[in-house]
């Protein structure tokens, strides 16, 4: 996508968030998406940076609703780009990598794994959902044990949650309907266009490998069991 048409997406988008009420993207603030066009900043990747920007906002009781700007979205916007070059192993070309996130404390993670396992409001098909019965049961009992675990106890449970993330997407990518998996699969090719054709191709394979896996997951909205 051209700066230009990467500019006028993301504007819109944003048109989008802000419940109509458009805010043009001109001056210093077009410098600023251009750089991240440059940088090879997928779409997607923005989209979602500007999602979790507005909804740290809405979750602000009582604050005053305004106009956001795509300049307060910036660093959201970085971050996730980040997450999303380490998720598929894509490399910072020029400059110092970024720090890993913070990680929240493990029996924290169990917990909201659970908590979006519940509040789940998107059934997804049959075999899935009868998955996702069982697996609660065994989330409540690692949520017990992950409180202040060390040693090979902290070990054994991330061992667990990596397996029962595995489990999960093994089922969610068989069951998923076929006209969606197309279409993922495509998005996927989307954001890996700015870095494809530098990327060797065994680990454009496993790049292509983990952006499908992530875009299952937000179609299914099917959260991350794995810890770290």
């Amino acid at each position: 996508m051209e700066p230009g048409e990467y500019c006028r997406q993301l504007e819109s988008y944003l048109c989008q968030k802000n419940g109509g009420h458009l805010i043009r993207i001109v001056g210093p603030a077009f410098d600023r998406v251009r750089t991240w066009s440059d940088l090879g900043v997928p779409f997607t990747i923005a989209c979602r940076g500007i999602d979790r920007y507005c909804d740290r906002q809405q979750a602000v009781p009582g604050r005053r609703r305004r106009p956001v700007r795509i300049e307060f979205c910036e660093a959201d916007i970085l971050a996730m780009f980040d997450d999303w070059r380490r998720a598929i192993g894509v490399v910072r070309e020029t400059g110092p990598e970024a720090p890993p996130p913070k990680q929240p404390p493990l029996a924290a993670h169990v917990e909201r794994v659970i908590a979006r396992l519940i509040g789940r409001r998107q059934p997804g098909p049959a075999r899935l959902e009868a998955h996702l019965a069982t697996l609660l049961p065994a989330l409540d009992q690692l949520a017990a044990s992950s409180r202040g675990a060390r040693g090979d106890t902290r070990a054994a449970v991330l061992d667990r949650l990596a397996e029962l993330d595995d489990e999960l997407m093994t089922i969610a990518r068989a069951e998923i309907d076929p006209a969606t998996l197309a279409s993922i699969r495509r998005e996927a090719e989307q954001e890996l266009a700015g870095f494809g054709a530098r990327m060797p191709a065994e680990a454009r394979a496993q790049a292509m490998d983990a952006v499908v896996q992530r875009l299952v997951r937000e179609s299914l909205v099917l959260p991350t069991i794995r810890y770290g």
